[in-house]
């Protein structure tokens, strides 16, 4: 074909395109739709949907541009969930990201069908939601980090950093499946160590000013915050309410401390969280949830915040320096 014949061709062919229906030339691909499930409220999870976001922009995505991506938060009632998942079923999204144990469990029962990646902190073979770690065998995967047995643990720094303590209150969600386990090796390590608990449950964040003022009552020497998207989301409320009360608090996620606590042994929540959006980037990329090994964080960081120790008169011994992974000064 000649040059001039192809122009007349080309023009001609651009010109019968301009004169179809609105409906015709708008029929584009439509993008695929993430659905985010979260039982917190979306105040205070900024970071991690930021880090989300990143995961998937290492795997080729952003939204907006060649992903969409549908936010459901159930603000801290947990007995909204299903609903939730199951309105994101309806509207046939094309991947869920299931952020926390209850949400993947919610997830879990509204389908079988469209593929899930949780963030959660027990252990998804006995949750029912894979068949194994290496082979998950069904429509689930993603990343579990288990808190629960490291409870002692983080005991046992405390005691090291406030060797005066005798009681600890402990701050959990009663609802969160990872509560008992964690509430089972808290105990048998406050026996080895000689300490009391003080366990106090949350609900919602309404109750959290409360639950200070009741906690200070008892006098606990310590603080332990439990696993919880609700106390993630409003970490920097429960660092402020443990500044008040001139508690010593160790958390269970590293943020927490970079945040103004005082200790943390853990994960870094946003790395996980990055993970999980290049697992679901995978996925959109065609990689089958059943054949992606369920991933395990393989080092928990040592976190200590000097700032808070020093406002809270606290003189952190030269072993707990070293141990440190980091420092905040």
């Amino acid at each position: 074909m000649k040059r001039r014949e192809f122009i007349a061709v080309f023009a001609g062919a651009a010109a019968s395109s301009a004169l179809l229906p609105n409906s015709a030339r708008a029929q584009q691909p439509a993008l695929p739709v993430v659905g985010f499930l979260r039982g917190s409220p979306a105040e205070g999870s900024a970071h991690i949907v930021a880090a989300f976001r990143q995961g998937l922009k290492e795997t080729g995505y952003v939204e907006g541009q060649n992903v969409a991506v549908e936010f459901r938060w159930a603000d801290g009632h947990s007995d909204q969930l299903p609903a939730l998942a199951a309105d994101l079923v309806r509207r046939k999204v094309t991947v869920i990201l299931a952020s926390a144990t209850a949400s993947a469990l919610a997830a879990k029962s509204a389908t079988s069908a469209i593929p899930i990646v949780f963030v959660m902190t027990v252990d998804p073979v006995k949750a029912g939601l894979v068949a194994s770690l290496n082979r998950p065998g069904g429509n689930a995967t993603g990343i579990s980090y288990l808190t629960s047995a490291l409870g002692g643990k983080r005991l046992e720094f405390l005691q090291q950093m406030a060797p005066a303590t005798k009681a600890v209150a402990v701050l959990l969600r009663p609802d969160n499946p990872a509560t008992e386990p964690l509430l089972r090796d808290l105990e048998t390590g406050a026996a080895v160590l000689g300490l009391r608990l003080i366990v106090q449950s949350v609900t919602n964040e309404r109750d959290l000013e409360n639950t200070f003022v009741a906690m200070a009552q008892q006098q606990p020497g310590a603080l332990v915050v439990g696993p919880d998207p609700l106390f993630t989301s409003r970490s920097a409320q429960i660092v402020a309410l443990a500044a008040r009360y001139a508690l010593p608090a160790i958390y269970t996620t590293a943020d927490s401390a970079r945040a103004g606590g005082l200790m943390a042994w853990g994960i870094s929540l946003t790395e996980q969280y990055r993970v999980a959006g290049t697992y679901v980037g995978k996925i959109l990329n065609g990689a089958k949830p059943s054949e992606l090994p369920v991933l395990q964080p393989t080092k928990y960081d040592l976190v200590i915040n000097l700032k808070t120790a020093k406002a809270l008169g606290i003189d952190v011994p030269a072993k707990l320096l070293a141990l440190a992974d980091e420092v905040i000064e």
